[in-house]
């Protein structure tokens, strides 16, 4: 821990962060498994949009949630920066695609602010606070809030019944 020049104390904590489009964002990296490469997904029927399919990393069947899709972006063709990130999120594995991996940053929660609000129209509780990098805004992720309840159940039954195929 560190001490501010307030004389409160401060603590630096470390998250990979990533683009969609040109907008920033982060997730703390106690939380990241593996970054790879963009590979074939399998599609599976009757899954909501935002879940592109399945890949098959070493023999481990694991989800894959196109990101920009679930924050209501744009669907994108897959580029050479293109990238899955795989997350631990309730002991499930899914994969995060990506428009581009940046860095793994260190950031002093003194740093670290509020998320905006929009009122209740406007669903921002996925975002747990704001950073500011550099020039850069990044939006620090609760990954386990990206997704209700029962859809991580819903991952969690997709990773097992693929798996037992």
């Amino acid at each position: 821990m560190n001490e501010n020049e307030n004389g409160a104390q401060s603590k630096r904590e470390r998250y990979l962060t990533f683009y969609l489009e040109k907008e920033q964002y982060g997730i703390g990296i106690e939380k990241i498994k593996e970054i790879i490469a963009m590979m074939e997904v399998t599609n599976v029927p009757k899954t909501p949009e935002y879940m592109t399919g399945v890949i098959n990393l070493r023999g481990t069947i694991i989800p894959v949630v196109d990101t920009r899709i679930r924050f209501g972006m744009e669907y994108r063709e897959p580029d050479m920066h293109t990238a899955i990130i795989i997350v631990e999120v309730e002991k499930v594995s899914i994969g995060f695609i990506v428009d581009r991996v940046e860095e793994v940053s260190s950031i002093d929660s003194s740093n670290l602010s509020e998320p905006p609000r929009f009122g209740n129209q406007v669903d921002t509780d996925f975002i747990c606070s704001v950073a500011q990098i550099e020039d850069n805004v990044v939006m620090i992720l609760d990954v386990l809030k990206l997704f209700e309840a029962d859809e991580l159940v819903s991952l969690e039954q997709m990773q097992q019944l693929t798996e037992g195929e």
